[in-house]
């Protein structure tokens, strides 16, 4: 059993802590609810286990079809040992129907199926308003290098593939997702980090179109509780 460290990072809606062993960080999930960039904020009883428990699932579901994560086991409900990585500051974002931003910056109707999924690099800054980048520019700045780049746009259509089937066999929608990759502090690989969950994914209803995912916090679209309720629920079938 690890000991829990002092924190190495405190997000919007985790904390990163170091333990006894170097090689392996606890991340706890918060019940906090941001959006657009943290100008807006709430709190919702019991987020902090939901987004946790998606996460646990869908990252056993990954690891049981070659997807390398970061995932190692579950602590407590809403702590989660992770192999300790090094953060790649870019968010890898899949698309597989416009929603969201796609749809304010360019003349994409919402709804429209994106075929082949459109993968976007954003470079996860709040100074700089997380800016689309490419490839090039992710080299030039030095965050990653283009083999490390391709392999993480390889891992993100992989990924996209297991989740699309997966959740439609519980009459769910995968619009977009975004992603995070980070190199693993023990041998280097380039492995999937942070979370999967209604913070980080859209998730539609297949028959009625109706979002289960942070843009009913986002949006005003109604009762939060509910939805993170009922996300949770459909992917894990087991929660509480």
């Amino acid at each position: 059993m690890v000991t829990r460290g002092e924190a190495l990072y405190r997000g919007k809606v985790k904390t990163i802590y170091r333990t006894d062993d170097e090689n392996v960080f606890i991340a706890e999930f918060h019940d906090d609810l941001t959006a657009f960039d943290g100008k807006k904020k709430s709190s919702l009883e019991k987020k902090g286990y939901y987004n946790a428990k998606i996460s646990e699932k869908l990252f056993r579901l990954l690891e049981s079809n070659g997807i390398p994560t970061h995932f190692k086991d579950m602590l407590s409900e809403t702590e989660m040992l992770v192999d300790a990585v090094q953060i790649i500051p870019i968010e890898v974002i899949v698309r597989n129907i416009a929603a969201g931003s796609i749809t304010r910056k360019y003349p994409v109707e919402e709804g429209r199926k994106l075929v082949p999924p459109v993968v976007v690099l954003d470079y996860k800054s709040d100074e700089h308003g997380d800016p689309m980048i490419n490839e090039d520019i992710a080299v030039a700045m030095g965050i990653a290098s283009m083999d490390e780049l391709g392999l993480m746009r390889r891992l993100a259509l992989e990924i996209n593939q297991v989740l699309i089937k997966f959740l439609d066999e519980r009459g769910l929608v995968l619009p977009d997702f975004k992603l995070e990759f980070g190199r693993s502090k023990k041998d280097g690989r380039i492995i999937l980090a942070d979370e999967i969950s209604a913070d980080t994914c859209r998730f539609w209803d297949k028959e009625t179109g109706e979002s289960l995912d942070k843009d009913v916090f986002r949006n005003d679209l109604g009762d939060v509780g509910s939805v993170y309720q009922e996300i949770a629920r459909r992917i894990v079938s087991e929660i509480s």
